[in-house]
C-alpha cells in the first residue's frame, strides 16, 4: 500500500513538474481607475530554455486584460514577485484570474483569482 501511495503521489507531481504556478498575486486600484498587480510565480526554471517568460491577467471570458513580460530566467530566485502597473479592467468586473506561462510548458499551472478593490 505505502507503495502504491508513492507511486501516486510521484505521478500527481509529474503532472504539475514544469509548469508555472501563480502562489500569490494582489491588485491595487490607481487613482486613474487602472490596477497595479502584484504577482508571485513559482516555476522549475532551468536557464534561457526554459523558464517562466510571463504572467496574465485574464477575465472570467478568457480575454487576456494585462501581460508582465518576464525577460529572462529566475533560476536562482524563487520563488519570485513582479509588478506591472497600468493594467485596465472592464467596468463591472469583480475579479480576474492571474496565470503564468512557461516558455516551454506553456500555461497550465496553479492560477489564482483576484478580487478587485473598488
Amino acid at each position: 500500500p505505502a507503495l502504491t501511495l508513492a507511486a501516486v503521489l510521484a505521478s500527481i507531481s509529474s503532472a504539475f513538474a514544469g509548469k508555472a504556478d501563480v502562489i500569490d498575486a494582489k491588485a491595487t486600484r490607481a487613482a486613474d481607475g487602472s490596477y497595479t498587480f502584484s504577482v508571485t510565480v513559482k516555476s522549475d526554471d532551468t536557464g534561457w530554455d526554459k523558464y517562466a517568460d510571463r504572467w496574465e491577467v485574464v477575465s472570467a471570458d478568457g480575454k487576456v486584460l494585462g501581460t508582465r513580460v518576464l525577460a529572462h530566467p529566475h533560476e536562482d530566485e524563487q520563488p519570485f514577485t513582479r509588478e506591472q502597473s497600468g493594467i485596465v479592467v472592464p467596468a463591472g468586473v469583480e475579479e480576474v484570474i492571474v496565470r503564468a506561462h512557461d516558455k516551454v510548458e506553456g500555461n497550465g499551472g496553479k492560477e489564482l483569482i483576484v478580487p478587485l478593490p473598488n
